[in-house]
Formats: structure tokens, C-alpha cells, sequence
């Protein structure tokens, strides 16, 4: 073996192990990027999941809300089926009044007008200080104002 077949075989054997420590570095390179990307992975599900129990809290938070707008709005429903059901009968019991003071006015218009002491203008005094018309139709409360009495 000649020095220039040497010089060939060391130069090979020396770009041979500057290729393998390349590759080495480059690989333990790549594997620390790798662990980098781990760890950043690993930092962002944690915050994911911190996130997550975040979510969850404000979407309960929320649920809860909905109900209680639910009941409250029954609750206006409720009351407001109850108004309607208070007036309806409010009407009917002033129509029942109504006809209760028509017939009480008929009553005391045919007592006026059977009995001799009312004047015969039609017009009498009652206990209360007004005067009833003997006509059925129109009932006229006259009450005194006059407060030296």
C-alpha cells in the first residue's frame, strides 16, 4: 500500500465519521425539537383541559339561568292565566250586581209609586239621605254635600 492509497482510505474513514457525527448531531437535534413539540403539546392540552372545566363551569352557569328564565316565565304565564280568570269573574259578578240593582230599583220604583206617601212629583226620600225617581228607567242619587249637619 502505497501513502496516496493510505491518505484515500483515511480521508474516507474521516468523512465517513464527520457523516456519522452529522447524522448524529441531526438526529439529536430532531429529537430535541421532537421533546420540544412534546412538551408544548402537552402545555396546550393542559390549558385545553383547564379550558375545559372553565367551559363547563359557564356552561352550567348558563343551563341554570335558562331554567330559572323557564320558571319565571311560567310563573308570569301562571299569573297572568290567574288575572284572566280574576277578571273574567269580576265581570261576571258586576253583571250579576247589575242585575241585582235593576231589580232593586224596580222594587223601590213599584213601592213609590203603590205607596200614598211618596209626592206625587214621583220623588221620595229615602234613609240615606237621597231621593229615588218612581220611574224604573232612571234612578237619580242625590247626596248631600252640605256638611254643617
Amino acid at each position: 500500500m502505497d501513502g496516496q492509497t493510505v491518505g484515500i482510505i483515511i480521508g474516507v474513514v474521516v468523512l465517513v465519521v464527520v457523516v456519522v457525527v452529522l447524522l448524529a448531531l441531526s438526529r439529536k437535534r430532531g429529537e430535541r425539537a421532537a421533546e420540544a413539540q412534546r412538551a408544548k403539546a402537552r402545555q396546550i392540552r393542559e390549558k385545553a383541559e383547564a379550558d375545559r372545566v372553565e367551559v363547563q363551569r359557564r356552561e352550567a352557569q348558563a343551563a341554570r339561568v335558562d331554567a330559572e328564565a323557564r320558571l319565571a316565565q311560567a310563573e308570569a304565564d301562571q299569573r297572568a292565566a290567574d288575572a284572566a280568570e280574576l277578571q273574567a269573574e269580576a265581570r261576571r259578578r258586576a253583571e250579576h250586581a247589575e242585575g241585582a240593582r235593576a231589580k232593586l230599583d224596580d222594587q223601590l220604583g213599584r213601592a213609590d209609586r203603590i205607596d200614598p206617601d211618596v209626592p206625587t212629583d214621583g220623588r221620595r226620600t229615602d234613609t240615606a239621605g237621597g231621593a229615588h225617581r218612581a220611574d224604573a228607567d232612571v234612578v237619580v242619587d242625590e247626596r248631600r254635600t252640605d256638611t254643617t249637619r
